[in-house]
C-alpha cells in the first residue's frame, strides 16, 4: 500500500499542480535496464495552436525524442515509467519541490521540500519556441548586436540567438539543483563577445534565481573592457571579464568550466584547467584539430582511406575528441559527446561533456584504449597528454 499510496500521491500533486497553474517543470533521472538507452525525461507545459499541452523531451545516448501529450495523458504516460523506466523523479512547482525516490527494493519514498525554482517557463505557442533567454526587453542581447532597438533579432544574428539559447537549455539540463554549491563559480574561457556568458550569468541569476560568480577570460583586451561596461551598465554585479589567455589564468575554485569554439590545442588547454581546479562540469565545444591531424601516420589499409585529405580531416576531429573524451574519464568524468546545434547553423557542432564523478576510477582499461586509438592512427601522443601527463 505504501508504494501505490506514495506513487499516487506524486501522480496527484502533478496533476493539481497543472489544474492549479503552478507547475513549473519535472525532471525523471536514475533508469533502470527496462530505460534501454534512455537517460532522462524532462517534463514541461506548452502552448500549441492554442491548446495546453505537456512536452515530454525523451533524452536518450545520442538523440533527444520530444512528444507531446494533453494534461491526462501526460498523467497516464507518468504513471506507467515511475518505477519502471525511472526510480527518482522532482517535480518543481511555485509552491514545492516533490520529489518520488524508489529504493533498491523499488519502494518509493515521497520528499516535499520548498521551492527552488520561483519563476514559471512561459508557454510555447505557435510557431514561437519558448525560450530560456528572452529577446524582448533583454538590454545586453541589444548592446551586444543581437536584436535591435526594438529589441527584435536581427535577421542575421538568429543563428546566434539559437544557438545561445541551446546552450543554456543545455547547461540547465545538467544542473542538478538539490546538489549545487551556495555559490557556482564558472569560468569561460575565451569568451569572446560575451555572447553566451552573459546569457549563462542571466540564466543562473535571473531566471534560476542563484547565487552565481561567472568569469570571462578572453586574451582581446578591446572585448574585455567591452563587456565589462556592458555588465556595469545592467547591473550584472557578478560577471568581469579578464584579459588573460588559457594557458596563464588560474581556474582554481571553479565548480564549472566551459570553452566554446577555442581554437585546436585551447580545447585541450581549457580541459586541463578544468581537471586540475576540479571542476565538477566541464563544457567544451572544440573548433580545429591541427594537432592530431599533423601527428596522424597510419599503416596498410588505414593510410590508403585517409590519403584523401577530406578524410583525414574528418578522422583527425573524431580521433581527437574521441581520445578528450577518454582522457576526461581517466580523471574521474562521466563523458557526453553529441551535436550541440544542428549543422544548419554552425558546423562547429559537436559538444563534449564532463561530469565529475563521485566514485574512483579504474583507470587500466581507458589507458589501453587511449594507447589502441594512438597506436592504430600513428600518433605518439594527444597534446591534452602532455599538460596533464596522462600516459
Amino acid at each position: 500500500m505504501v508504494e501505490n499510496d506514495n506513487k499516487a500521491a506524486f501522480l496527484d500533486k502533478f496533476n493539481n499542480s497543472l489544474e492549479s497553474g503552478i507547475f513549473i517543470k519535472m525532471t525523471l533521472s536514475k533508469p533502470t535496464s527496462s530505460a534501454g538507452d534512455l537517460k532522462n525525461l524532462f517534463i514541461r507545459p506548452v502552448q500549441i495552436k492554442g491548446e495546453f499541452l505537456i512536452s515530454y523531451l525523451y533524452r536518450h545516448q545520442t538523440k533527444d525524442i520530444t512528444k507531446n501529450y494533453p494534461a491526462r495523458e501526460a498523467s497516464q504516460v507518468l504513471s506507467g515509467l515511475l518505477g519502471d523506466k525511472f526510480l527518482h523523479a522532482t517535480l518543481f512547482t511555485q509552491s514545492n519541490d516533490i520529489q518520488l525516490i524508489y529504493n533498491k527494493k523499488r519502494v518509493p519514498g515521497l520528499v516535499v521540500g520548498k521551492p527552488t525554482l520561483s519563476l514559471l517557463q512561459p508557454l510555447t505557442h505557435d510557431h514561437q519556441k519558448s525560450r530560456l533567454i528572452k529577446a524582448q526587453g533583454n538590454l545586453y542581447l541589444q548592446q551586444l548586436g543581437i536584436t535591435n532597438t526594438n529589441f527584435s533579432v536581427s535577421p542575421k544574428m538568429n543563428d546566434k540567438f539559437r544557438q545561445i539559447n541551446k546552450f543554456v537549455e543545455l547547461i540547465d539540463s545538467m544542473l542538478d539543483y538539490r546538489k549545487l554549491p551556495s555559490k557556482i563559480r564558472v569560468t569561460d574561457m575565451g569568451s569572446g563577445k560575451g555572447y553566451l556568458t552573459f546569457s549563462l550569468y542571466d540564466h543562473l541569476v535571473n531566471n534560476l534565481k542563484l547565487e552565481a560568480e561567472v568569469v570571462g577570460v578572453e586574451m582581446r583586451g578591446d572585448l574585455v573592457s567591452q563587456c565589462n561596461e556592458i555588465a556595469r551598465n545592467i547591473g550584472f554585479t557578478n560577471l568581469n571579464f579578464r584579459q588573460s589567455n588559457i594557458q596563464e589564468y588560474d581556474a582554481t575554485g571553479t565548480d564549472m568550466l566551459i570553452a566554446l569554439h577555442a581554437c585546436d590545442t585551447a580545447t585541450d588547454d581549457a580541459i586541463a584547467k578544468g581537471i586540475i581546479a576540479g571542476s565538477e562540469f566541464i563544457v567544451v565545444a572544440p573548433c580545429c584539430h591541427k594537432q592530431v591531424r599533423n601527428a596522424m601516420n597510419p599503416e596498410g589499409t588505414l593510410k590508403s582511406l585517409l590519403k584523401h585529405g577530406i578524410f583525414l580531416e574528418r578522422q583527425a576531429e573524431m580521433l581527437t575528441d574521441a581520445l578528450r573524451s577518454l582522457i576526461l574519464e581517466k580523471h574521474g568524468y562521466k563523458t557526453r559527446v553529441f551535436e550541440f546545434i544542428s549543422t544548419e547553423h554552425t558546423p562547429k557542432n559537436v559538444m563534449i561533456v564532463g561530469v565529475k564523478k563521485k566514485q574512483i576510477v579504474n583507470n587500466s582499461e581507458i589507458l589501453q584504449q587511449i594507447q589502441q586509438l594512438k597506436a592504430m592512427y600513428g600518433i605518439e601522443y594527444h597534446y591534452l597528454e602532455g599538460l596533464l601527463q596522462v600516459c
